[in-house]
């Protein structure tokens, strides 16, 4: 649990008489304490919740509510928040409840009304037992003040207690309760969803598990401490809004029996502005498919004055600017999220979306510009590749189109496990919707048969929406060779991409019998006899000729055009042809047997023996010249793992040899 810094200064006199400033000295009647025990999976806890607010309501003034958030139900599930407190469980123990919802009056002990043989009772209990100890009177009476900066967050707490009475124990024990309202957040049984408005719920206790002593407690006595305490960002991750606090303190005989209480809503300090609204958050679409979007804000009041009214601007790229008239009533540090209407436009690549309030007291805070990028166009088939990261069993997707309907997804893998999904997927706009769990290493990339277009490495926090459009796009036809390229190595098969799946032009499937309308010839126009395979995806073509094309010799591969369609019906409309000229044979030719060439696979350092003064060449094997060098021992440690052609190259003799390079 993340916790400021408790910084606590304090100080009581003990005077049969003293000026006294915010405790009555009159004698009073008790007031209540009701602590109730509850969890957002207790199906009957909102009943409870109800229950206390209305013994509250008709008790104006007398009746102080603690929400504890304790026990099995509260346990939250992935995902929820977590509204219990260090304190709770031992405050929960030693009431002797049973069952849920259950809660203390005073943590007095009720003839009759114990849920067991302690003092929890049952939540139809509450109204009676409220009543009673509201028709006593006390011994001691309990006021309580506070205020928060807003700037530093620091809380100051000013309590006094004054007895009237002498209290049956020579010590008390002085407790100030930290309550945080309206945290909206999951409830069974609520009706609400995650909107359950949570309330009175407990989150420091500022003078600790069971309060601060009073040592002098005979009548007369005056109590005056005064604590200061800097607050969280947050507690277990659940934000602390410093409009929403409330203060309970009272005072108790022993760690079960109080004796009365007061509390307050700390006054908020340090506003430098009496009209100054702010703008907390633009809400858009990082990518968009259409020029069209429906922005949201969250503005909040950072002024003293309330705010009821605002005029809000915005406007994408130079296109003519909105305006969206708001109403309501937000109290200083209140916020709401506002809906603006939609915004039609015309996209740019990089589109600029500018929210602005109204001028007020302080326009520094009037104004937010976030970039919208204009999906990337892909063909329709897509890969998405993935990396869980390390929380692949939190790790989850979704594919959904324009429409918001599912088309894929997956979750629970394992750790850093490597997801590859291809998809031949309609013309249309879609999200891809990735949630991470708050791992890292996690990545996402998206592309086609062209390039990746998406790319997205690192932390995210939790969800990330990564936005595509696809097209249908003509048949473009390319090969592993280009036009006029030397060097090609003579073994090599040849291939021809295109991009996306491919069909006979009349509907059927590519086999290779019949066989495509493929051509490999010389530079005399003789045919060279090939075997054709066509990949699983559709994609790609693989020309294997029965033997090794002739070393430094002209090559035209052609395709024609119109033998081939996409699955849109949309034809090649072209022979993709390409002419290229073969390198030297891949073949083993040893000239000189002096020359020795080890260890074969290399890994880091290959030898070559008898080679003194030679020109030593690596190739790779599509002939491009890796390596040139007249060491005999060459560094190989950086070539990837395969096949590479060694020339050794000396005044009289050439030896040529194959290498295997192995990590």
């Amino acid at each position: 649990m993340k916790k400021g810094l408790l910084l606590i200064a304090f100080s009581f006199l003990t005077l049969s008489l003293f000026a006294q400033t915010i405790v009555s000295t009159n004698p009073e009647n008790k007031n209540v304490v009701l602590e109730e025990f509850t969890g957002i999976h207790c199906t009957y806890c909102p009943q409870g919740h109800a229950i206390a607010q209305g013994i509250q309501d008709a008790n104006e003034g007398d009746v102080f509510l603690i929400n504890i958030h304790t026990g099995g139900y509260a346990v939250p599930s992935a995902g929820e928040p977590d509204f219990r407190t260090d304190f709770g469980d031992a405050i929960a123990g030693q009431s002797g409840l049973t069952g849920y919802p259950a809660g203390t009056v005073n943590r007095h002990l009720f003839s009759g009304y114990s849920q067991g043989s302690g003092t929890a009772q049952s939540r139809g209990d509450w109204a009676a037992t409220s009543d009673i100890i509201l028709g006593e009177s006390s011994y001691v009476n309990v006021a309580v003040e506070a205020e928060v900066d807003i700037n530093t967050r620091e809380l100051t707490v000013h309590v006094e207690a004054y007895y009237t009475g002498d209290s049956p124990e020579s010590t008390n024990l002085l407790n100030v309760a930290l309550l945080q309202n309206n945290t909206l957040g999951p409830q069974v049984g609520g009706n609400a969803g995650n909107d359950y408005n949570h309330m009175h719920r407990l989150v420091y206790m500022i003078t600790g598990q069971w309060g601060e002593e009073i040592s002098t407690t005979t009548t007369g006595t005056f109590v005056d401490r005064t604590y200061t305490y800097t607050l969280p960002t947050d507690y277990r991750e659940v934000e602390v809004l410093m409009n929403n606090l409330e203060i309970v303190a009272f005072v108790s005989e022993t760690h079960q029996e109080i004796v009365t209480g007061g509390g307050c809503y700390p006054e908020l300090t340090g506003l430098e502005n009496n009209n100054d609204a702010n703008i907390n958050l633009v809400t858009v679409p990082k990518f968009i498919c259409e020029g069209e979007i429906t922005p949201s804000i969250v503005i909040s009041n950072v002024g003293i004055d309330d705010l009821t009214s605002l005029e809000i601007t915005y406007q994408i790229n130079s296109e003519t600017p909105q305006t969206y008239s708001w109403t309501g009533e937000l109290g200083t540090l209140y916020s709401e999220e506002i809906e603006l209407p939609t915004i039609i436009f015309t996209p740019e690549e990089i589109n600029t979306f500018v929210v602005t309030l109204q001028d007020d007291d302080n326009n520094d805070n009037n104004s937010i510009t976030e970039e919208i990028i204009d999906a990337p166009m892909s063909v329709t088939w897509v890969t998405i590749d993935m990396e869980t990261g390390d929380n692949g069993s939190d790790f989850s997707w979704e594919l959904r189109n324009s429409s918001g309907i599912y088309v894929d997804g997956g979750e629970d893998y394992e750790n850093n496990e490597s997801l590859s999904i291809s998809f031949d997927l309609e013309p249309d706009c879609y999200n891809l919707i990735v949630n991470n769990g708050g791992g890292t290493g996690a990545s996402i990339v998206i592309g086609d048969y062209y390039s990746d277009f998406i790319n997205i490495d690192g932390d995210w926090g939790e969800e990330i929406v990564a936005n595509f459009k696809t097209e249908i796009t003509p048949i473009d036809a390319n090969t592993n060779v280009e036009n006029g390229t030397t060097n090609f190595a003579v073994g090599s098969n040849l291939r021809i991409f295109f991009g996306q799946p491919v069909r006979n032009i009349d509907d059927s499937p590519i086999s290779i019998n019949p066989v495509l309308p493929v051509t490999l010839t010389d530079g005399s126009k003789n045919d060279i006899p090939f075997n054709l395979s066509i990949s699983a995806d559709r994609t790609k073509l693989t020309i294997n000729p029965v033997d090794d094309l002739e070393p430094t010799t002209e090559y035209t591969l052609t395709l024609e055009g119109g033998s081939v369609e996409n699955y849109y019906d949309m034809a090649l409309e072209e022979d993709a042809t390409t002419t290229f000229t073969t390198g030297f044979s891949v073949n083993i030719v040893e000239n000189n047997n002096e020359i020795n060439i080890f260890p074969n696979p290399a890994k880091d350092i290959l030898n070559i023996e008898n080679a003194e003064n030679a020109e030593i060449q690596i190739y790779n094997i599509v002939g491009e010249l890796i390596i040139s060098t007249k060491q005999t021992s060459v560094d190989v440690s950086s070539l990837a793992t395969g096949t590479y052609i060694v020339k050794v190259i000396s005044e009289n003799n050439t030896t040529t040899k194959k290498i295997n390079i192995s990590k």
